[in-house]
């Protein structure tokens, strides 16, 4: 009677469990990431695509995620004709991501934590170029929808074309080292 009642609260435990941890897989074609990267003399904006993502939530709280992103697919938006074929060949150079070499990059939740209603400070770890660095920025959850905002060093990736941080005298052709994302993610 005791194995009856032990395997019983072990199968009511894990079917609870299976309940309320739910992997949403994040719908591709319906999100939108928006990259923007600035330099003295203006800036530049464009889209990226996810490969593939993944939001996990225990019950309605998001718990964790991890998403892998085509680099291959970098765009510039506003840009036409022969400038912008330009400027996507050359962020797709060794002199920027490398995307050869380097077709994805990756971010993992490592930790996410409650901050107000539908907001979460997440830490993570983002890849580019083959190398891993911590990074922290904050995501809105709204029904089955996501948002976030991320400011990245390029320059913690080895993308060093133009950059302060390894060139001097580059005055008005410097580009700056960190660029902003802004992800709108369908789950």
């Amino acid at each position: 009677m005791n194995t009856l009642k032990t395997t019983a609260i072990i199968a009511f435990a894990t079917f609870t469990a299976s309940v309320e941890a739910q992997e949403q897989t994040v719908n591709t074609s319906e999100s939108k990431v928006v990259w923007k990267g600035y330099k003295v003399a203006g800036s530049h904006e464009g889209t990226i695509k996810i490969q593939s993502g993944t939001l996990q939530f225990n019950a309605e709280q998001l718990t964790g995620g991890e998403f892998v992103m085509d680099m291959t697919s970098i765009n510039t938006t506003d840009l036409e004709g022969e400038y912008k074929d330009q400027l996507d060949g050359h962020l797709k150079s060794d002199d920027f991501f490398g995307v050869e070499n380097h077709p994805t990059a990756k971010l993992v939740f490592t930790k996410v934590t409650p901050s107000g209603k539908n907001a979460y400070d997440v830490q993570g770890s983002l890849t580019i170029k083959g190398i891993t660095n911590p990074i922290s920025f904050t995501l809105s959850v709204y029904g089955s929808k996501a948002t976030v905002n991320l400011k990245i060093d390029r320059s913690q990736y080895n993308v060093r074309y133009g950059s302060k941080s390894f060139f001097n005298n580059l005055k008005d052709k410097a580009i700056y080292d960190e660029f902003d994302i802004v992800a709108d993610l369908q789950f």
